[in-house]
């Protein structure tokens, strides 16, 4: 039986600004999505159930599940009745706000347009995505985007960093639903999020950029804010933490330093992760075996 491969990648944010509380209490936000080359890897052929076999035991494998959420929302908006086995190599850190359990959803929602040959848009895979979480559609696209209102609204620009990023997990796992609750949003930025990545360097963004939900996570976690610290101190241009967190990135021009740092911090236990400049992630999915 032929199996369907694909690779999840994750994301950062760069800058993440609440603009407003909303009614229903979520938040209108805009923030910039870019890809590092930290993936997943997820392989899946149609069976008679759909099971999920992943080597991460912290992962819930049951209906709760992004994986399955999007096999039943992709049937729905479809018409089908199908059923996978999917199995998932998980090296993405789950609760590090670098989208995971997004990209998982989207890579899924993928695999099924390609084992049912349905040609669906990418435009209508996002809209299905959209349902399962804000983060699902920039992933189903894989470009670079400004997100804003609850991040599903997608603004595409080139503004992958042209330097090396580092990205480390302090092995905290981050409550997103904690975080938006005790941010305080601050608006909109003076200048447009998407004018800032596009025309400034990195070593401006320290004073053009913020992450709203940094100080309530950090004032929890201080180790976050030690870690952002230390990488600005080793030589980042520009260091912040991560979506909700608990991961904390760090943008350097020399690619020896970085190297340096990443090490560093491995020996140290941390998970961690080098990404080159000009990163482009490959969602195509290919037939295996």
């Amino acid at each position: 039986m032929p199996n369907y491969l694909t690779r999840s990648y994750a994301k950062i944010n760069l800058g993440l600004f609440i603009r407003e509380r909303l009614p229903n209490g979520y938040h209108d936000i805009e923030t910039g999505f870019v890809f590092i080359d930290w993936s997943d890897r997820m392989e899946v052929y149609p069976a008679e159930k759909t099971t999920i076999m992943c080597d991460d035991a912290s992962i819930p494998t049951g209906k709760d599940n992004l994986i399955v959420k999007a096999i039943q929302a992709f049937n729905l908006a479809h018409g089908l009745n199908g059923y996978y086995h999917i199995k998932l190599d998980k090296k993405i850190p789950s609760g590090a706000g670098l989208g995971g359990g997004s990209s998982n959803a989207a890579s899924m929602l993928h695999i099924l347009n390609k084992i049912n040959g349905t040609e669906t848009s990418p435009e209508k895979l996002a809209e299905i995505g959209a349902a399962l979480g804000a983060d699902v559609p920039v992933f189903v696209h894989s470009k670079t985007a400004i997100g804003s209102g609850t991040g599903t609204q997608l603004e595409f620009g080139d503004f992958q960093p042209d330097y090396v990023i580092l990205t480390v997990f302090p092995g905290i796992h981050s409550d997103t639903k904690a975080a938006y609750q005790q941010c305080k949003p601050l608006g909109a930025p003076s200048i447009p999020l998407l004018e800032i990545l596009t025309t400034t360097e990195p070593d401006e963004w320290d004073v053009l950029l913020r992450n709203d939900l940094e100080p309530p996570v950090i004032s929890l976690y201080h180790e976050i804010g030690n870690l952002r610290d230390q990488l600005m101190d080793s030589g980042a241009l520009y260091a912040a933490m991560s979506g909700s967190g608990s991961s904390v990135f760090g943008i350097f021009e020399q690619e020896f330093l970085a190297l340096e740092v990443y090490q560093y911090l491995l020996e140290l236990g941390y998970k961690a992760n080098l990404t080159k400049p000009g990163f482009t992630p490959d969602n195509r999915v290919y037939l295996v075996g």
